[in-house]
């Protein structure tokens, strides 16, 4: 029955009724401890019953100028990273400190920035925004989630599985990234976009100088593991003591920028060119000192008959002018013409 409220107390709900289960109820049947009665239905508990304390948020953006291959990837770690966000392309002729700023307005602590150049070279920038640390890595080898290779698959905002080459915990610049690498590409927990299932593992390994990150599915129970994508290779440049720049905490010295490494190439491109030039040659230095100069035969001479000696004559006098002989002919041509013109008139 409807009830009257008094002025100034606000009406609450009105409580749901559970619904009865077609069957008689069993006269055997205990009552559930959680307080449920037999024989009805109750509503389950939400999954997650924690507090979402760990407030962590990443921006995933890029500057102008990249091609698709780098955008697939950027659009790639936004889906399996549930608490990222996206924003515009950055312009080329913004300084990157103000990279800080956009974070501070999308509310993110956390920042990973793909930053083209040349339409070719891509780096990216890992920064725990606005104090530090960051670093700067060259990308290499880009593979993408659409690719056929990865055949694996994971639930979309499940939480990952971080595993770490044991040479993270060895060095100190390692350490460091280690660190940002688990705030930035862990989902925390409770989250209101997260799944409470972990299906999928987030592999850093250091090879070659090299971090290379690999994205697997956890299948069955005994950890046998498919590859889902995407997946790149982090070329460590710098790491900054400040949010996209400050003072320089490690250098990798065993970096090689694209343009010296492209310049590289066509330096032995061309020594290989000066190289086959040189043998050629040198190929025709030895044709020409291979011919051996074979003396004259003195024997040669023996069956020659020299020809006759003819005297050498002078001519003294001046030679006879020859006669012009005249045409016969041609007075009388002349005179044909000049009757031929006469009987013309007459007539």
């Amino acid at each position: 029955a409807a009830t009257k409220r008094k002025p100034g107390v606000p009406a609450g709900r009105p409580k749901k009724r559970a619904k009865r289960a077609p069957s008689a109820v069993e006269p055997d049947a205990k009552p559930d401890p959680q307080g449920a009665v037999p024989g009805e239905y109750s509503i389950p508990p939400p999954v997650s019953q924690g507090k979402w304390k760990n407030k962590e948020r990443v921006l995933i953006f890029s500057s102008r100028g990249i091609n698709f291959r780098t955008r697939h990837l950027m659009q790639d770690l936004r889906t399996l990273m549930p608490h990222s966000k996206a924003d515009t392309k950055m312009d080329r002729k913004d300084q990157l400190f103000v990279i800080n700023e956009v974070c501070e307005m999308k509310n993110c602590n956390k920042c990973i920035f793909f930053e083209a150049k040349k339409k070719q070279d891509l780096y990216m920038w890992v920064s725990n925004t606005p104090h530090g640390p960051s670093a700067k890595f060259l990308v290499q080898n880009v593979h993408t989630l659409a690719e056929l290779k990865m055949t694996g698959n994971c639930l979309r905002g499940s939480r990952p599985l971080l595993s770490f080459d044991p040479t993270f915990d060895k060095e100190p610049h390692y350490a460091v990234l280690k660190e940002l690498f688990i705030q930035i590409f862990s989902t925390p927990q409770y989250h209101p976009k997260s799944q409470p299932f972990v299906d999928h593992v987030f592999t850093f390994t250091v090879t070659d100088e090299r971090i290379w990150f690999r994205n697997y599915q956890i299948i069955e129970e005994d950890a046998s593991l498919v590859e889902i994508g995407p997946r790149f290779v982090l070329n460590l440049i710098k790491i900054f003591q400040g949010s996209f720049g400050g003072a320089t905490l490690y250098e990798n010295p065993h970096y090689r920028s694209p343009n010296m490494h492209r310049r590289l190439i066509r330096m032995s491109v061309a020594a290989k060119l000066r190289e086959k030039q040189q043998v050629k040659e040198v190929q025709k230095i030895k044709k020409k000192g291979s011919k051996v100069l074979v003396g004259e035969d003195p024997t040669e001479v023996v069956f020659e008959t020299p020809a006759e000696e003819k005297p050498v004559e002078i001519q003294l006098v001046k030679p006879e002018s020859k006669p012009i002989v005249k045409d016969k002919k041609k007075p009388r041509k002349i005179q044909r013409k000049k009757q031929k013109k006469l009987f013309r008139t007459d007539a």
